[in-house]
C-alpha cells in the first residue's frame, strides 16, 4: 500500500545520510518528494539516482529568501505541500569552555531558527490547503541530556513542536517531533566510532541501534492520514534509552 500517495514531501538535509533515507522510503511510498541541502553536488546526485518524483534545490535552511525560494519552486512544479520534515542538523562535540560564541550560533541557527523558518514559510501555504503535516527531527538528546548546543537546540525542538501545534490545530496541520536515539549510518563505521557505539549498545536495553528505516518509517507514518489526530506529540525512536525518565 503506497501510504503517502499523491503527498508532496519537503526534507531538508536530504542530500546525505538520514535525510536520503527518508526521501527513498517516503518515495516507495507514493510520495512526491523535494530535497534540500546545502551540498549541490550531492543533492544533484540523489536527485538523478531516485528517479522522476523527485526534486532537488540548494538550500541555506538559515536564510529565510532560500525557504522562499524552495516553497515557491515546489508550489510551480507539484502545486501544494502536503509535509515538511526538517531535518538539517550539526553537532560538535565540544566542551563548554572551548566552544566559541561563533561555532555555538551556527548550531542554533542550522538546528534550531532553521526549523522555525521552516515553520514559518510553510504554514500559509498548508492553512489555504487546511491541511498539512511538519515533522520536526529533534533527538533523544532533546530529552535526556548530551552535547551543549546539540542538546539545547534539540529540546529547544521540543518546545517550538507543541507551540505550533497548539496555533495550527484548528487549521488541521498536524506538528510533531521525532527522537531518534543511535541511528547505524556510515558514519558509525569510522575508527573510534565504532567502538565507542559498541560500547554504548551495552546501555540500549534493545542492545542494538536503529536502522535508518526505522526512523523513516514513524516519518511516513506521521505524514499520512493515519496520523492526523496526532500533534504536539514526541516520537522516540531510541530502542528504549529514555524509558525510564
Amino acid at each position: 500500500m503506497e501510504r503517502l500517495k499523491d503527498k508532496v514531501i519537503i526534507i531538508t538535509g536530504g542530500a546525505q545520510g538520514m535525510g536520503k533515507v527518508h526521501a527513498e522510503v517516503a518515495l516507495t511510498e507514493g510520495a512526491m518528494v523535494v530535497i534540500t541541502d546545502i551540498n549541490e553536488e550531492k543533492g544533484n546526485e540523489v536527485a538523478k539516482e531516485l528517479g522522476q518524483n523527485i526534486l532537488f534545490i540548494k538550500q541555506d535552511v538559515t536564510k529565510e529568501e532560500d525557504w522562499k525560494k524552495v516553497i515557491d519552486a515546489t508550489m510551480d512544479k507539484w502545486g501544494k505541500i502536503d509535509a515538511l520534515v526538517n531535518n538539517a542538523g550539526i553537532t560538535y562535540n565540544m566542551k563548554i569552555e572551548d566552544i566559541s560564541l561563533d561555532d555555538y550560533m551556527k548550531i542554533v541557527n542550522i538546528n534550531q531558527v532553521s526549523v522555525f523558518l521552516g515553520i514559518k514559510a510553510v504554514t500559509p501555504i498548508m492553512k489555504e490547503q487546511k491541511q498539512g503535516s511538519i515533522i520536526n527531527i529533534s533527538s533523544m538528546n532533546g530529552l535526556i541530556g548530551g552535547a551543549i548546543g546539540y542538546t539545547d537546540t534539540k529540546f529547544a525542538i521540543r518546545g517550538m513542536t507543541k507551540a505550533a501545534a497548539r496555533e495550527l490545530s484548528p487549521y488541521n496541520i498536524t506538528v510533531n517531533s521525532v527522537h531518534p536515539g543511535v541511528v547505524h549510518t556510515p558514519m558509525l563505521e569510522q575508527p573510534g566510532v565504532k567502538e565507542a557505539v559498541d560500547k554504548f549498545k551495552e546501555t540500549i536495553p534493545m542492545r542494538r541501534v536503529a536502522q535508518p528505516e526505522e526512523v523513516s518509517n514513524m516519518i511516513v507514518f506521521l505524514a499520512s492520514d493515519e496520523a492526523r489526530y496526532s500533534t504536539g506529540s514526541e516520537f522516540v525512536i531510541d530502542g528504549g534509552v529514555t524509558a525510564s525518565l
